[in-house]
């Protein structure tokens, strides 16, 4: 009512104004209506606004994953031509880097390392450093072979390794792929495999549900693809002095019925672990320094023929916690380094289960034990004669240089 009152007085009063002034007067009327009429709809200002806003955010979001994926991406790709795909393992994203084309049914060596908390510790950050600086330098592969690292890592772990994997593999003559697996998803596969033996292997009381990735070696085979049939588990604290293809090739020297390759512990840990058996059993080669004892075994280099593992009846049945308990009451044994606890306690009974790899090949650096009760016989452990193909500097040891 109070616009047509005004349109009323506008009106009366248009005989009275000059043309410019009525053409004024109209503009004003007209503004009035469309402030009233828009002024009524629900998109305001204020919505419109909000729709903005929203807009920009999701902008943004985008802007956020691109360079997400772009980074990715850039990890990914080869000097020719790259991409994402899945592992034959099916775990994890492979990144290729200088992957270029692989020929099908190109042979692939499959190599795992553990690479959590990295993100936490500048220690395992040089010590990747080292490790992986050497492989590249000194790796070698045939036209269509390929060299698939995988790392079980935490996600901040990952991040931090894609980056550094980038820097030091940049040298790699090698066509290879890389593929995460995350920790927790493989920890929930092996601890109901592994919790019963966790308590006669693992540091402190009882089965802690994160020490179980700790014995992946010992359940690889189960939580792996059958199409995974061999497999190389190396620490992160090595240092490499040779072709790492060299290393794979020990897997054709496996005597039938043997399912892993290890090298002998070089200090008297179980000389010391086994002393209540030593004491009941004098005779007894368990403990012993080689060639002529069974000095047990050092996890840092591992070759797992996974199809042996799956394949062993004997393997398999000591798996169960049944035997495992047996054998530890057997041998009165209670360790805490995991699965290097668990093969060497069946090493000691089975030891046609193992290949026994040249010391060189995981030459140990530890000299822990000389300093701690056993420095008149460490030497006997220690000694490794032969040429020196991988360094391992365990418990924080300095590795030598080139």
């Amino acid at each position: 009512m109070g616009f047509l009152r005004l349109l009323a007085r506008i009106m009366g009063r248009i005989g009275t104004f000059r043309s410019y002034q009525f053409v004024l007067l109209l503009a004003a009327a007209l503004a009035v209506v469309a402030f009233y009429y828009f002024g009524s709809e629900r998109h305001s200002f204020s919505s419109t606004t909000k729709r903005i806003k929203q807009t920009q955010a999701n902008t943004n979001r985008n802007d956020a994953d691109l360079t997400v994926d772009t980074r990715m991406l850039h990890l990914a790709v080869s000097d020719e031509q790259g991409g994402e795909e899945r592992d034959e393992a099916g775990e994890g994203v492979v990144l290729g880097s200088r992957r270029g084309n692989t020929e099908a049914g190109g042979q692939r060596y499959h190599a795992l390392m553990m690479f959590t908390k990295v993100d936490k510790s500048r220690s395992l950050q040089d010590k990747f450093r080292v490790a992986m600086l050497s492989m590249a330098k000194h790796g070698h592969f045939l036209e269509g072979e390929v060299l698939v690292l995988h790392f079980v890592s935490d996600q901040a772990s990952r991040e931090l390794g894609q980056k550094m994997l980038q820097e030091f593999l940049q040298e790699a003559t090698f066509k290879y792929e890389v593929s995460f697996h995350d920790v927790v998803e493989l920890t929930q596969k092996l601890f109901p495999i592994v919790e019963a033996m966790q308590k006669h292997f693992s540091a402190g009381s009882g089965a802690y549900y994160s020490d179980s990735i700790f014995f992946l070696s010992v359940a690889m085979h189960h939580i792996m693809p059958e199409s995974l049939t061999h497999m190389v588990q190396l620490d992160l604290d090595l240092k490499y002095r040779t072709n790492i293809r060299d290393l794979f090739q020990e897997f054709d020297k496996f005597p039938p019925g043997a399912v892993l390759g290890i090298a002998r512990e070089m200090q008297p840990v179980y000389r010391h672990t086994f002393w209540q058996y030593r004491k009941e059993n004098p005779q007894t080669r368990v403990g012993e320094p080689s060639p002529d004892g069974l000095p047990g075994f050092n996890s840092g280099v591992m070759l797992l023929d996974l199809s042996a593992m799956r394949a062993s009846a004997l393997y398999n049945q000591l798996l169960k916690p049944s035997n495992v308990a047996k054998l530890a009451e057997q041998y009165r044994f209670r360790g805490h380094l995991g699965d290097q606890d668990f093969f060497t306690m069946i090493g000691m009974e089975h030891p046609e289960l193992f290949y026994s790899l040249a010391c060189g090949w995981n030459r140990q650096l530890c000299t822990w034990w000389r300093d701690h009760g056993y420095g008149d016989v460490f030497q006997l452990y220690y000694r490794c004669d032969g040429p020196v193909y991988i360094y391992h500097g365990n418990c924080n040891s300095l590795i030598p240089d080139d």
